[in-house]
This record gives C-alpha cells, sequence and structure tokens, in this order.
C-alpha cells in the first residue's frame, strides 16, 4: 500500500476513534470521572484529533513528494498519539498516576514529527501539483 494511503487510512480512523473517544467522555464517563480526570480525558482526545487531521495532510504530502520526510513524519505522528493520547486516555481511566510519565514522549514524537515534516518543504523542496 502506498504511503498517501497508508497515512489517509490511520487519519480517518485516529479521527473516527478521537470523535467516539470524544462522545464518550461527554456521554458516559462525565458522570464518572472527577472534573480533573474528565479534562485529561477530553486532553487526549483534542489532541488526538489535532494529529488525525495531520496525518491526512502528510497523505497529501506523501503523494507529492519522493522525499521520506512525509512518511517519518506520519509514523511519528501515529506514535506520539499511542503514547500520548493513549497513555492520557489510560490514566483517566484507571487513575494510575505513573501513566502521566509516558505522555511527554508523545509530545516529543509529535514535535519531531512536525520539525521533519517542515524541513521536508523548506523553500528548495518542491511540491508536484
Amino acid at each position: 500500500m502506498s504511503a498517501e494511503r497508508t497515512f489517509l487510512r490511520l487519519g480517518a480512523l485516529s479521527a473516527g476513534i478521537a470523535v467516539t473517544a470524544g462522545a464518550f467522555g461527554a456521554h458516559a464517563l462525565r458522570a464518572r470521572l472527577t472534573p480533573d480526570l474528565l479534562q485529561v480525558f477530553e486532553t487526549a482526545a483534542r489532541y488526538q484529533m489535532y494529529h488525525a487531521l495531520a496525518l491526512l495532510a502528510v497523505a497529501w504530502a506523501a503523494g507529492r513528494t519522493e522525499a521520506a520526510g512525509p512518511r517519518r513524519a506520519g509514523w511519528l505522528f501515529v506514535l506520539g498519539t499511542i503514547l500520548f493520547s493513549g497513555s492520557l486516555y489510560l490514566l483517566a481511566l484507571t487513575g494510575v498516576r505513573w501513566l502521566g510519565a509516558i505522555t511527554p514522549l508523545g509530545g516529543v514524537a509529535w514535535i519531531v514529527g512536525w520539525t521533519i515534516l517542515a524541513l521536508t518543504f523548506r523553500p528548495a523542496t518542491s511540491l508536484r501539483p
């Protein structure tokens, strides 16, 4: 499967999970979680959605350049989502606080992914129409 199709599918799947998680948090968890833990859950869903949309942008970019940057960035976005959002979902649902130590690793993966994507399309690089 092409990188374009891979990241399009992963982005759509991740967006669907983020919407489901957001609805689950708003309806099923509101009465079960403390306000602090509900906020943690909502943060996980929000950042998952941001990076689901980023994966769709990566799919677009991967189809327009031979550079490896979009693919690398895409996998870092996937890893970041698993580590950042996944650890926050688990923290909110279980109350296990040490899971919060994993969260920054996901943030670092996202930052590196965005940096790679930006460097891939610096002025010397062109996109095919």
